[in-house]
């Protein structure tokens, strides 16, 4: 990227946050702009500071990190929303991404991923550990049989294709490489999809591949 990944930084501990901001500094691309200690400062500060980045703990007094992901996702800023935490995916993978965060890192594995996944939120895809496909599908399917297609009737059959690829995790590029297609292509697909579908997110193409039994398991 041309110019660097702003962050915002919303977790209850003003340790973490430093070190976690200490972390970041030492990257070129990324510079923390903010800090919020509550889940209504984080809102605040997104409304005011208009980061690329969000990092949201959920667990935080007087809204927690659910809520205050949903009402950023309400605002229609150019902000992603990229979730770390100590709980668990089988419990919160699936309330993480319905309130429209972008990815899911968990806190004891943040010195490894967290730059990853701000980078990969920041260009716009949705960040998500190789499990967490697993943990999808096996919530959606304990709670309903496949759909009917119904909206993705919409939807070409190249497009039904890019939207699968994405929901898998693969980013444009790899798209790209196994559609014969350029990036920008893939792009351009998704853009299309989403506008047809009336969707704001790209983890919403997510969780509707998923809801209509797009994605199977083996």
């Amino acid at each position: 990227m041309s110019t660097r990944i702003r962050v915002l930084l919303a977790d209850d501990h003003a340790v973490l946050r430093s070190g976690l901001e200490a972390l970041l500094a030492l990257e070129d691309d990324v510079e923390v702009v903010g800090q919020a200690g509550t889940g209504e400062e984080a809102v605040e500060k997104t409304r005011l500071l208009r980061p690329d980045v969000v990092v949201m703990d959920l667990a935080m007094p007087e809204m927690d990190g659910l809520e205050a992901t949903r009402r950023i996702a309400a605002l229609a800023l150019e902000t992603h929303v990229l979730v770390l935490t100590s709980q668990t995916e089988e419990e919160y993978l699936v309330p993480v991404l319905e309130a429209g965060a972008s990815g899911f890192v968990r806190k004891t594995s943040a010195d490894v991923d967290l730059l990853q996944a701000i980078r990969t939120v920041a260009g716009g895809e949705v960040f998500l550990y190789p499990s967490a496909t697993r943990v999808l599908l096996s919530k959606y399917q304990q709670a309903r049989e496949p759909q009917n297609p119904g909206p993705l009737a919409k939807l070409s059959d190249r497009e039904r294709e890019v939207l699968t690829l994405t929901a898998e995790g693969y980013s444009s590029a790899e798209v790209g490489k196994k559609l014969f297609l350029s990036p920008k292509t893939v792009d351009t697909y998704r853009a299309r999809m989403m506008q047809k579908l009336g969707l704001s997110h790209r983890a919403e193409l997510v969780r509707l591949a998923l809801e209509t039994g797009m994605l199977k398991t083996n």
